[in-house]
């Protein structure tokens, strides 16, 4: 259940900051940059820490300050059926054919370029965001943000056109948002777009915190894992000694799988 304006004002003195939504007077909380933080996409477990991630599916932790996934500008494997019935709305190759995100090919990648498809769009994934509030977590998450860099047949414009009114319906329902990787965007983002905080996956292998810490300050969260520091001749260590680095820090397995499971891992600085 969503928490009256006044608790989240006091939260906001607890947990690290505020921020007024652009949309006006509503204030949103953000998430607090010390205490710990985990990264819980692959499953949902008790964990000790301040700031956690779950999948929009999931219930949010109690006690921590909970951040909801949501993949906006991608579909997700369990839900293919759904978005092949909506087809108008993925993107196309040459052959009228749906793309998949080539790493994660299960995944349809939707394409936001004509305000009638972003349109679509949000009457599918706005009750997915606003069930986030519902539920009772504290901000969202935004996951691919930047499809328009990775593949030609997506408007930019478009793009940050769906994104902003993201931003402006994560605040109506009293929900901060992070912008998710796309570090080439965070000034656009945070700045012209509105998007309160950040989530960035391996920042320290590829040398780009500073694009997001320059911007977001403290209100950054990082995931690192250990296949691909591994790749990079980079250590954890090396990363939490980072001067640009997130305050929040940790490492996970690439599958995000429960605590207790085998090949978990969790590491942080």
């Amino acid at each position: 259940m969503r928490r009256p304006l006044r608790v989240a004002l006091a939260a906001c003195l607890v947990l690290g900051g505020c921020t007024t939504a652009s949309d006006g007077p509503a204030v949103v909380a953000l998430p607090p940059h010390e205490g710990g933080f985990d990264y819980q996409l692959g499953g949902a477990y008790a964990a000790d820490v301040a700031v956690v991630v779950r999948d929009a599916s999931a219930d949010p932790q109690p006690g921590a300050y909970s951040i909801c996934y949501v993949n906006g500008f991608q579909t997700q494997p369990d839900e293919a059926e759904l978005w092949l019935d909506h087809s108008e709305l993925l993107l196309r190759d040459d052959a009228g054919d749906p793309v998949t995100d080539p790493d994660w090919p299960e995944e349809y990648v939707l394409d936001p370029s004509a305000a009638s498809q972003r349109e679509g769009i949000l009457e599918i994934l706005g009750p997915v965001i606003s069930g986030c509030a519902e539920a009772g977590f504290e901000a969202v998450e935004i996951d691919n943000l930047d499809t328009w860099t990775r593949f030609d047949g997506i408007d930019e414009d478009g793009a940050s056109a769906l994104a902003a009114e993201y931003v402006e319906l994560s605040h109506s329902a009293g929900l901060a948002i992070a912008q998710k990787n796309a570090a080439e965007m965070a000034e656009h983002a945070h700045g012209e777009l509105g998007f309160d905080f950040a989530v960035t996956e391996e920042c320290g292998r590829y040398d780009e915190c500073a694009a997001y810490t320059d911007v977001y300050g403290d209100h950054v969260l990082q995931i690192e894992y250990p296949g691909s520091l591994a790749e990079s001749g980079v250590s954890f260590a090396e990363v939490c000694a980072l001067p640009d680095r997130a305050p929040l820090t940790i490492l996970r397995d690439s599958d995000l799988v429960a605590g207790g499971e085998p090949g978990y891992v969790y590491g942080s600085c």
